[in-house]
């Protein structure tokens, strides 16, 4: 059996990198990782992000650690698409916060021969799998599952509290907003 890491495939075949897990487990700093070493590459790379996630800056992916790339903002899926032409390698953050189209943009831009990475939460506040990550799960080559520290007992953990109150599922927001928390400690507010 021979076994592929994403760099033993030829150039010209494509795949999708999904980096899934809680807040605060690092998706999108392992994001920027992956992101910075194709430039080291000297591959094209473009980077998108949501328009709602303007939580640290309007024109970069920025992660909790203060770690940072430029980014272009889009309102939809169906943009990355249009504006990843001439890329070898597109990073997509937050998304969760993508309308269902997003999957056929990943599995199209695949198919055109480009490494597509992806970050975003797996479950929402109540722990319901959030979309479209579920169904990017399922067609990805290659996940990784981050796993952030429980703030009450120091254990993994894989769910993301929130703290303050709101029944909105989608409600934008850090720290003094969201805590990683373990199974044992997460609760539904």
């Amino acid at each position: 059996m021979v076994e592929f890491t994403p760099h033993s495939f030829p150039v010209e075949t494509g795949w999708i990198e999904v980096i899934s897990g809680c807040m605060f487990s690092g998706k999108t700093e392992e994001l920027i990782r992956r992101l910075r070493r194709a430039k080291i590459a000297n591959l094209e790379v473009k980077i998108f992000k949501p328009e709602i996630d303007n939580r640290y800056s309007e024109g970069e992916i920025v992660s909790h650690s203060e770690q940072s790339l430029p980014s272009v903002v889009v309102n939809n899926s169906k943009e990355i698409l249009i504006q990843s032409k001439d890329a070898h390698v597109v990073g997509i953050d937050e998304a969760q916060f993508f309308d269902a189209d997003l999957i056929d943009v990943c599995r199209e831009l695949a198919d055109q021969g480009k490494r597509v990475i992806v970050a975003g939460l797996d479950m929402d506040y109540r722990g319901i799998p959030f979309e479209p990550m579920p169904q990017l799960l399922a067609t990805a080559e290659y996940i990784t599952k981050a796993l952030a520290i429980c703030v009450v007992c120091g254990n993994p953990a894989n769910r993301t509290q929130r703290t303050i109150k709101s029944e909105d599922r989608v409600l934008v927001g850090a720290t003094g907003s969201y805590e990683a928390r373990c199974r044992k400690h997460h609760y539904i507010p």
